[in-house]
């Protein structure tokens, strides 16, 4: 019996989560921008082989490091090119950070919350929705649950010497790898943790247990060889890394990710449904009656310090996204793991009820209000029959959660064991189903944020697929989608950003309005992909080009 349950439930929740995990990875086509952006460089890596100098668009692109392109090339040689391939390496992550909090949940405070800690994160809408975006955030969040949990471990009662120090080099090992996909925050955070930690509860007996000679040997062992290899080969690439995608990323704007301070409250209270109202509740009992351990360690308070670094960390940044904040919410699971072992029957009960109250309340919204709301939310660039054909699927995702806050209710009220662990999977898996569903139809949007329905339409108007041996380029803007879509890069016109470094690098292989005018005059054939504006000045001034497709953004013209 494991959290009160048969080993043969457990088995079939595994098989489930499974399921709803990885069935929806290919049932939508990759977006843009980050979708397209980290899908193309693991395909240019695979098909060039060098697994040195990731490329974009085949230009060198160096601002993050190779271990997602290199897993993504690997998954694209073993088992071809598709949304399925390009999305594993970061659904496989998230789906392991559930693996090793649940283990490392059971050897901290018990086999039930650790089944409990591992179900907090399976549900956690933050960790289940970056799970299932390719981006490099689920696979960095991955790695620094495994050096968190590594470290936790090592911090318990009663073991033999070597038993720590290979749990710490466990850690450091997974912080060189966190440092191999994203650079040094994974170490930034670590090292802030402990500090504060050590600050905040003035316990200093993590510092003797740390075995730094060993753990840096091991880092630089796994870190190293990469960045001295690509630095040799590439000499811009130490300049751009370390200075402009750290320091300047960090204490500036450039990359115009702006935000007020609280810039992340709203995303953590989103990200940490349907846990809210449980860690609420918990948190003051979690930050003063927290266990310690004989050696005067309490695990609970460090996750709580790793948590709240990482918020305050990003908020205090020039450069904010939403997913900065994953990493918080594996830390948080394990707490909120525990806290649900020793919280009364009634008091989850009571926890359980708003869910249903309120996701019943979402569905009758969703009926009354869904097509008013989509109205006023339709533009020009994302037309109304787009939301029209995404709201059945949000409907889905809004019930799967209201049944799930009702099932738990009901649960919670038996006030039995097994009914505990059954109210908290019904959470779960209320959560982890509802999302999957809100994946599914948000291929919806596919027509304004990828390539490939685009493409398809223009091998119809085509008579046939786009000639391979003439270029398709794109001018004024940049879809990053569709080099993945076409399986060949697309030649820049009058457009830099995040293409600047490669552009000075070889500026060869991008062009000026006067150059690519004088190279789509003189070719037989090509292809071309703009904005709606830039095709009117174009024609404007007497282009010749043939309009394959128009969509709600873009033209897709040949040259004949």
């Amino acid at each position: 019996m494991l959290a009160s349950l048969p080993r043969s439930a457990w088995w079939l929740m595994a098989l489930v989560a499974a399921i709803a995990w990885f069935a929806p990875l290919d049932s939508r086509h990759l977006q843009h921008p980050d979708e397209g952006r980290y899908g193309e460089i693991a395909r240019e890596m695979a098909a060039s082989g060098d697994f040195v100098t990731p490329r974009l668009n085949d230009l060198k692109y160096f601002e993050k490091p190779p271990l997602q392109y290199w897993l993504g090339a690997i998954t694209f040689g073993a088992f071809g090119v598709n949304e399925w391939t390009a999305r594993l390496p970061t659904a496989l992550a998230g789906f392991l950070a559930v693996l090793v909090v649940g283990f490392a949940g059971a050897r901290l405070s018990g086999p039930e919350a650790g089944a409990y800690a591992a179900l907090v994160l399976l549900g956690c809408v933050w960790h289940v929705g970056m799970g299932h975006l390719l981006s490099l955030d689920g696979l960095l969040a991955f790695w620094m649950t495994v050096a968190l949990c590594a470290f936790l471990l090592a911090q318990r009662d009663g073991l033999a010497r070597p038993q720590v120090r290979n749990a710490m080099l466990a850690c450091y090992a997974a912080l060189a790898a966190a440092t191999l996909t994203k650079g040094l925050v994974a170490p930034a955070v670590a090292g802030a943790t402990l500090v504060l930690y050590s600050a905040l509860t003035r316990d200093l007996g993590p510092w003797k247990r740390l075995h730094p000679l060993a753990g840096t040997a091991v880092f630089m062992a796994i870190a190293a060889p990469w960045f001295l290899v690509v630095s040799a080969r590439n000499p811009e690439f130490a300049r751009f890394f370390f200075v402009h995608e750290h320091f300047q990323r960090f204490l500036s704007e450039t990359h115009n990710r702006t935000g007020e301070w609280w810039y992340f409250v709203p995303w953590f209270v989103l990200g940490i449904m349907p846990w809210l109202l449980v860690w609420l509740v918990s948190l003051p009992r979690s930050v003063l009656a927290s266990p310690r351990n004989a050696n005067g360690f309490s695990w609970a308070r460090f996750c709580l310090v790793w948590a709240s670094f990482i918020i305050v960390f990003f908020s205090l940044s020039g450069s904010k996204l939403p997913s900065y904040i994953l990493p918080m919410f594996p830390a948080l699971a394990l707490v909120i793991g525990f806290e649900l072992t020793r919280m009364s029957t009634r008091a989850l009960t009571l926890i359980a009820l708003p869910l249903a109250v309120g996701g019943t309340a979402f569905v009758l919204a969703y009926l009354v209000g869904w097509d008013r709301w989509s109205e006023g939310w339709a533009s020009e660039s994302t037309p109304l029959p787009i939301y029209r054909a995404f709201g059945p699927w949000v409907l889905g995702a809004i019930a799967a959660y209201s049944l799930g806050g009702i099932l738990a209710t009901a649960f919670f009220r038996r006030g039995t064991a097994a009914t505990r662990t059954w109210g908290v999977a019904a959470l779960s898996f209320s959560s982890l189903i509802g999302l999957s569903i809100a994946f599914v139809g948000n291929d919806a949007f596919a027509v304004v944020r990828s390539a490939a329905p685009l493409l398809a339409a223009a091998t119809r108007a085509n008579g046939g697929p786009l000639d391979p041996a003439y270029p398709v380029y794109q001018i004024g803007s940049y879809d990053q989608t569709l080099p993945f879509y076409l399986q060949r890069p697309t030649p820049l016109v009058e457009y830099r950003d995040e293409m600047a470094l490669g552009l000075d690098a070889e500026p060869a292989k991008g062009y000026d309005l006067t150059r690519w005018l004088a190279a789509w005059e003189a070719a037989p054939q090509a292809y071309a992909l703009f904005s709606h504006d830039t095709a009117a000045d174009l024609a404007k001034h007497g282009v010749p080009m043939r309009v394959l497709v128009r969509d709600p953004r873009r033209v897709f013209v040949a040259r004949r």
